[in-house]
């Protein structure tokens, strides 16, 4: 098959393309490296099976290019992430999860693409009420990087239904992984430790540090994107989950070192647990990964955070000064101002 990659040289898209090139398939990858890496697919380009597309999903001459000649696979990871960026500048991220979503599925759907799968987020589910999260549970985003993600996914199901396009949604949950991003906002929690794991800084947890997540590893995630497209599920929007949930408190156990508790973040949920029955069900994946041994894979790439940047507590009350003004009550906006004097 060939495939297109939106995203390609980013965390997992980077990892996608790898799998993909492994299984047999030619790739291309389609990436403005605004926040994917040259470094990311380095190795890939020595494949002859792999073809590098510089471009942006929001224009339509880069598209075009990625799919001149045909497509039969198209995996669309390209979007912008973080929430405090979404907060400040909220019409970038329409312009580029939404929008730019769009515009892959109207050149998929010119290009008579036998498979899409798109990238969606388990924030979409807000503070779900059951868990595990089964994927009919409450939409109820907190932010626009989160309701700007479901949105594609609304997309990209209801091309599914009026058009007949053969694509589906993957709802992830809290990926992790080597090649995760060592730059730009305040946001994943394993590139935040490990930055400070290096300075010999304390490890700044938000809260009790008892809020659990369902890590997933980045190697697990590329295979359920690989899994789906062989599948011939249509319209429909799977989780993807270890089938755990880890505290944060476990994470600082393994990783090893001490603590500083700093104020616990509105519009966060205290667990991400993934149902993970139907995907089992529906295309045979499970993860292979176990925490404990993810978490290893980390430490022994520990290096590529060399460069990341050092955030300690007085910064990251700076940099999330408008995610508490804009989510938090009076009193928390006020607590963390305090906190960045």
């Amino acid at each position: 098959m060939i495939a297109l990659v939106t995203g390609g040289a980013g965390f997992i898209g980077s990892h996608l393309c790898e799998r993909l090139l492994t299984a047999g398939h030619q790739v291309r990858c389609l990436d403005n490296f605004s926040t994917g890496r040259q470094s990311n697919i380095a190795t890939l380009q020595n494949n002859p099976a792999f073809s590098l597309f510089e471009g942006d999903i929001r224009d339509a001459e880069s598209l075009e290019e990625a799919f001149n000649g045909g497509v039969d696979w198209v995996f669309h990871l390209a979007g912008l992430a973080d929430i405090v960026p979404s907060i400040e500048s909220p019409e970038t991220y329409f312009e580029v999860n939404v929008q730019g979503t769009l515009n892959v599925l109207q050149q998929s759907r010119r290009a008579g693409v036998k498979r899409l799968v798109y990238a969606a987020s388990s924030s979409s589910y807000g503070f779900p009420e059951k868990f595990p999260t089964p994927e009919e549970s409450p939409i109820d985003p907190q932010y626009p990087y989160a309701l700007t993600k479901y949105m594609g996914e609304e997309l990209v199901l209801h091309w599914a239904k009026v058009y007949n396009m053969p694509a589906m949604s993957l709802r992830l949950f809290n990926v992790y992984g080597t090649r995760s991003r060592t730059t730009g906002a305040y946001g994943a929690v394993f590139g935040v430790f490990l930055a400070q794991k290096l300075n010999g800084k304390p490890y700044t947890v938000v809260g009790d540090g008892e809020q659990t997540r369902d890590f997933t590893y980045v190697t697990d995630v590329a295979s359920a994107f690989h899994a789906a497209a062989e599948s011939g599920i249509v319209g429909e929007a799977l989780n993807v989950g270890s089938g755990d949930h880890q505290s944060i408190n476990r994470l600082v156990q393994l990783l090893g070192g001490e603590i500083t508790y700093i104020p616990k973040r509105p519009g966060e949920p205290d667990c991400t647990f993934a149902d993970t029955t139907k995907i089992l069900a529906k295309l045979d994946w499970r993860p292979t990964i176990s925490f404990e041994e993810g978490v290893g894979k980390m430490l022994a790439a520990i290096e590529d955070w060399r460069d990341a940047p050092l955030w300690e507590p007085a910064s990251i009350a700076k940099a999330t000064k408008t995610w508490f003004d804009c989510l938090g009550d009076d009193e928390q906006a006020q607590s963390t101002a305090g906190d960045a004097s």
